[in-house]
């Protein structure tokens, strides 16, 4: 437990310095804070978008239920895969193209100032809950592992997340996002690999699986399963492709590099879909009582079947690492909640109450009060958190679903149908909200799953399928009622009323207009490349010096070639900007 606990410490000593290192690219302007000037390149973009679909949850409550369910599990992140394919296809380049510093500026130039303001409150409010559910995740995961109080937990990672974000802003963000996506992938792959092994290949994986690895067990009624996955493509279409989640483009340096950055967290999280839940797959055929090893966490104890297995079957030192990839998946999460929240405040809510007084402040006193609003968000995050900890009868994916099916949904959906649908009068959004919030609560005390099945004729359903049949009602509503009551208040749009229509035209010729860098893009591109080079060297000497902790010798084998790996990634970026220098010299 020595070297584990040295692990995290050194991660945490690495994750604190590239807020330092980065601090001053973000000292600028508000822009270079909110968004990093809309400079940064493909790779840190296109790592950000995959890190802010990413938590904790994945390596707890998503693995619980792998290991308990199966491939069921997968039909989420196919989803996200899809999202981001079609973020490729269609999103990404024209968030960048909205030419915005935040979500709601968005907004307002879509909707009007009024639903600027609705949104600001909406949006920093759903943060808080959405950022409180990841850190809870880590927090139960932590103090399972550490044997520690479940909310000092929370308060000391929440503390090291917010210093990150209020120091160097949306820089520090992204560049801490695109190491901890490399942590995850040194720890996915190496105890993927250790998995396959141990249970003698992928076919033993998924023939030796308790109940049946494709539908798994406790499911009567498939076609249950496959509805759930049919509707989590437009779920997650909506929940990842919207003017709010449009943040994580907007810093992209021209339109080609937000499709670049699409591709790539497309990517990854097509290969981690799998990835990810070999080990707590094997675990259920190799470690069947794996739950009763975290039995105090009650309906929870699924969620720490990664630990055991990193525990059980890898080297000495991988549950430190993987408790730093834990931590990398959550701060990037929160980090990237706290820096949106600061940006959506200060543009949508302070500036225009500041125009409204005749009053002016230079953009560097702005900055000032940026960070302040971050520090404080990040303090409202650890609320929520605790909050949420105190909740023990929920597990931590049920606790996931419902806040993303039930809150989350109905609020973005005029945010996503908006892009497309032009003509809706202004009380649209809001009302929307409204009747999806109405909708959501419907579903969940009137016509619930097992009120749904009756009127089709069948008894009953195990607890399992209630859960997923309350999934896709709720995504069916969302999809066909609030959506399509969405689009059909086009109907009651009255052009000679609407004293927006200007801008929402501009907005859309926008939409269709490419970003192109401007000649002073080189130089950024230089020093992203050379920081982030040497923060990824560093990560990597360190991964390396674990080879020295006393292991068998192909635990320390995996070591020295997960530091490899990392390492020439490392070096390609720093060579990468020598090579820029050279062809630049006379």
């Amino acid at each position: 437990m020595f070297y584990d606990y040295l692990v995290i410490a050194i991660y945490f000593v690495l994750i604190l310095a590239i807020g330092v290192v980065f601090s001053r690219m973000a000292s600028k302007s508000t822009s270079d804070y909110f968004r990093g000037g809309g400079r940064m390149l493909w790779w840190m973009v296109g790592a950000t978008a995959f890190m802010a679909q990413f938590s904790a949850v994945t390596f707890t409550g998503a693995a619980g239920k792998a290991f308990n369910d199966g491939f069921a599990i997968c039909a989420v992140y196919i989803g996200n895969t899809f999202a981001f394919y079609c973020g490729y296809l269609f999103f990404a380049h024209r968030f960048r193209q909205m030419r915005v510093d935040t979500p709601t500026e968005a907004i307002k130039r879509r909707f009007g100032s009024g639903n600027e303001l609705f949104f600001s409150w909406a949006l920093i409010v759903f943060s808080f809950i959405n950022a409180g559910v990841w850190l809870n995740a880590l927090g139960v995961f932590t103090s399972a592992v550490f044997d520690a109080d479940i909310f000092t937990t929370i308060i000391g990672i929440g503390l090291t997340v917010v210093f990150v974000s209020v120091l160097s802003g949306a820089w520090g963000v992204v560049a801490s996002d695109f190491v901890q996506t490399l942590v995850v992938a040194v720890v996915s792959v190496a105890t993927a690999i250790v998995a396959l092994v141990m249970i003698d290949g992928p076919v033993n994986l998924v023939k030796n699986f308790p109940g049946g690895f494709l539908i798994g067990p406790n499911m009567n009624y498939p076609l249950i399963l496959f509805g759930t996955f049919i509707f989590f493509l437009p779920k997650q279409i909506i929940t990842m492709m919207n003017l709010h989640d449009s943040f994580r483009f907007l810093g992209a340096k021209d339109s080609i590099n937000a499709r670049k950055a699409a591709l790539l967290a497309m990517t990854l999280m097509g290969v981690g879909t799998i990835i990810w839940f070999i080990p707590p797959w094997a675990a259920a055929t190799i470690y069947p009582d794996a739950p009763d090893d975290y039995a105090q966490l009650g309906n929870k104890a699924t969620d720490a079947v990664y630990l055991v297995f990193a525990r059980n079957a890898m080297p000495i030192g991988t549950v430190g690492l993987l408790m730093a990839g834990l931590f990398a998946a959550s701060m990037s999460s929160m980090d990237s909640a706290l820096n949106k929240n600061a940006g959506i405040f200060i543009r949508s809510i302070y500036q225009p109450f500041l125009a409204k007084k005749n009053k002016q402040k230079k953009d560097s006193k702005i900055l000032r009060i940026s960070q302040l609003v971050s520090f404080i968000s990040g303090l409202g995050v650890i609320g929520v958190a605790m909050y949420f900890a105190s909740l023990k009868e929920l597990s931590l994916y049920e606790l996931m679903m419902r806040v993303s099916t039930m809150v989350q949904l109905p609020m973005m959906v005029p945010l996503v149908v908006g892009i497309v649908v032009k003509k809706t009068p202004k009380w649209a959004p809001w009302v929307t909200i409204a009747l999806g919030l109405g909708v959501s609560w419907m579903i969940d005390n009137v016509i619930t799953a097992n009120v749904f099945v009756s009127w089709l004729g069948v008894e009953s359903l195990t607890s399992r399928e209630i859960v997923d049949m309350n999934i896709i009602l709720t995504i069916a509503g969302h999809v066909f009622i609030t959506g399509g009551f969405f689009w059909a208040t086009s109907l009651f749009y009255n052009e000679a009323k609407d004293n927006h229509k200007e801008e929402t035209d501009r907005f859309f010729e926008d939409l269709k207009r490419p970003v192109i860098a401007d000649d002073q893009q080189d130089e950024v591109d230089r020093q992203q490349r050379n920081k982030l080079g040497g923060m990824v060297l560093v990560m990597s000497v360190g991964i390396m010096l674990m080879a020295l902790i006393p292991n068998p010798l192909w635990g320390r084998l995996i070591f020295v070639l997960c530091s490899l790996s990392i390492g020439t990634i490392g070096y390609l970026f720093r060579r990468s900007t020598k090579s820029k220098i050279s062809s630049t010299q006379p």
